[in-house]
């Protein structure tokens, strides 16, 4: 290694929402000199972005196989490929049965730094094992990380939320005011039977608060410029270095082909349609955003892997409106296109990011997990709006699908949301913030590597 470069080694969770981000900062890092060992499995590794060549020489893909676990599918290595929510836990099962592999590789590698993900809470233990210091790396931004709590909170030692309702207000710890909480509808759902439960023994939020509390910094993709107020409180609760790395979107990738339709489409006019691969859309959800898509009359592209709920005449009665992407979609080439001026998402921090950096407006229909608390914070500050949904079961329908995208697109308020995304754009799009940000992290591990 060349005096002064930094061996890292990055350990992503099993999922493309995390496997993605941790490769663009993976790239970033190398591109100021330093060597990655980016360990997974090797089906995962295989679905990642190309390296470019320039950087082939820095970052080295580690293969980690998954040993053979009790009802996970043979080739299931991510949760992509799980084919229902309920098999989540195996995967976590499978995936802390990694612990050997990834102690044999530090005892060959010894690199400076481990740069983990919240799941695999055994490796700053195996680390400390070699003096190999960890940093955890949120992908959560910093309001949605500050609303899962302190480290006690998270693990279970001082738990100060029992109930459904008491995730439907802002937490103690938080001194301001805040619409970052869940709807009643999102925090039942936490308390759905095998959501709670985990069969691998650990659960989530342990697994968090673990990860936390062992890392000696916390990196969390954000920066000061957005939400000031929440880095320091998370400085506050945490009581170590909380050093935002960037928002780090990821650049549209070279020789990708998009239809040829989005090139004859109005600039701004089109909605792109996508959420994500960690949720499982049910049938009847499909069904009612295929309504709203045809009722609202605007030109859009949809990407969706299950058809299973898509009414049979959809394809034919939007001939001509839009286009349905089955399976995989160039989500940053797509929302990056000039034609492209809205993005029905989700509302996880990945598609936030690139729809802000692209400067695209939002209209958020959150399904799981932190997607609810990051579509309060994104309305609240005005770059996006949510779909009405019932309060008491989370449905919504078609029409109120077609309501969102036309009030976005085609509507007073939507300039308005259009003049607030150029804001954020400055943010989100800001290449020198991000490089800048970067190099303060890069700085922090320099400083405190593996003596």
């Amino acid at each position: 290694m060349e005096k002064g470069k930094l061996h890292i080694a990055m350990v992503p969770w099993l999922a493309m929402g995390h496997l993605i981000p941790f490769m663009e900062l993976s790239k970033r890092i190398a591109q100021q000199g330093h060597k990655i060992s980016f360990l997974s499995t090797p089906r995962n590794l295989t679905r990642l972005p190309r390296v470019p060549p320039s950087l082939s020489h820095l970052i080295n893909l580690i293969q980690l196989p998954l040993p053979a676990t009790k009802n996970l599918p043979a080739d299931a290595e991510a949760s992509i490929d799980l084919p229902s929510d309920d098999l989540r836990p195996y995967l976590r099962i499978a995936y802390d049965g990694l612990e050997r592999q990834l102690s044999d590789f530090l005892q060959i590698a010894s690199p400076d730094w481990i740069i983990i993900d919240y799941a695999p809470y055994w490796v700053p233990r195996v680390a400390a094992g070699f003096g190999i210091p960890c940093a955890y790396l949120s992908l959560f931004g910093g309001a949605t990380l500050t609303f899962y709590g302190p480290t006690s909170e998270l693990k279970g030692d001082t738990p100060g939320r029992q109930t459904p309702e008491d995730f439907t207000k802002v937490p103690k710890w938080v001194p301001f005011d805040s619409p970052v909480f869940y709807h009643g509808h999102e925090a039942r759902q936490l308390f759905e039977p095998g959501v709670i439960p985990d069969e691998s023994g650990v659960s989530e939020s342990y697994r968090f608060g673990k990860v936390i509390e062992e890392c000696s910094v916390v990196a969390i993709r954000t920066c000061a410029e957005y939400e000031p107020q929440w880095l320091k409180l998370l400085g506050e609760m945490y009581k170590k270095p909380i050093i935002p790395v960037g928002v780090f979107s990821p650049l549209p990738e070279e020789d990708v082909s998009l239809p040829d339709w989005l090139n004859n489409q109005k600039q701004s006019s089109v909605v792109y349609a996508a959420f994500g691969s960690e949720a499982k859309l049910k049938s009847t959800q499909v069904h009612e955003i295929a309504l709203g898509l045809q009722l609202s009359q605007l030109p859009f592209i949809w990407a969706l892997r299950d058809l299973s709920g898509l009414p049979e005449d959809f394809e034919e009665n939007t001939r001509g409106q839009g286009i349905v992407c089955k399976g995989w979609a160039p989500q940053v080439n797509i929302l990056a296109h000039s034609s492209v001026g809205g993005f029905l998402t989700h509302g996880g921090w990945n598609s936030i990011v690139e729809g802000l950096a692209f400067g695209v407006k939002l209209v958020l229909l959150p399904l799981v997990f932190d997607q609810g608390l990051n579509a309060r914070a994104i309305a609240a500050q005005g770059t996006g709006i949510e779909v009405e949904r019932n309060e008491t079961d989370g449905s919504f329908t078609g029409q109120d699908i077609a309501k969102s995208l036309q009030l976005v697109m085609t509507e007073k308020e939507g300039e308005e949301l259009g003049r607030k995304v150029e804001e954020y754009k400055k943010i989100f799009g800001d290449e020198e913030l991000n490089q800048r940000c970067l190099r303060h992290f890069l700085e922090y591990l320099s400083d405190n590597r593996k003596q």
